[in-house]
């Protein structure tokens, strides 16, 4: 039931992240991969890339942690799109999020996160074994 939500929850982030946006700002995107390991804590460290619409790209490291009610081991990898932004450097810093997963073998992520005027909808995909909701903090460096 939660797994046939998370595309209407996703739409609704692009939907808010769309309508908040400035038409003069940077339209970036984010690649990433992260491993981790959740019971109860949740902690995953990984890479990833920015791109933006000025043809810019910059790698970046990841972690992320959180607590909630929340079991399993996973390596994800997928896709974020942010609100558009002035520069490249208004991505970086730390995003707080509100998530919801589940999924055994093969699991689908949605997330939406904030850091300020600026969100990002994460979608990814895992392996391994995950249930439950999850609150907590992504934080993107260079």
């Amino acid at each position: 039931m939660l797994a046939a939500a998370l595309p209407g929850l996703a739409a609704a982030v692009l939907g808010l992240a769309a309508s908040a946006a400035r038409a003069d700002g940077l339209k970036c995107t984010l690649s990433f991969s992260l491993r981790g390991w959740a019971a109860f804590y949740q902690t995953a460290s990984g890479r990833g890339t920015l791109h933006c619409s000025d043809g810019r790209s910059m790698r970046v490291r990841l972690e992320a942690k959180g607590g909630g009610v929340t079991v399993g081991k996973s390596v994800e990898s997928g896709h974020g799109d942010f609100s558009p932004v002035a520069r490249m450097s208004d991505l970086l810093g730390s995003y707080v999020a509100a998530e919801a997963h589940a999924g055994a073998v093969h699991s689908a992520q949605v997330q939406a996160m904030t850091k300020g005027e600026v969100s990002l909808a994460l979608s990814g995909k895992g392996h391994g074994w995950e249930l439950g909701v999850a609150f907590g903090e992504l934080k993107i460096e260079r």
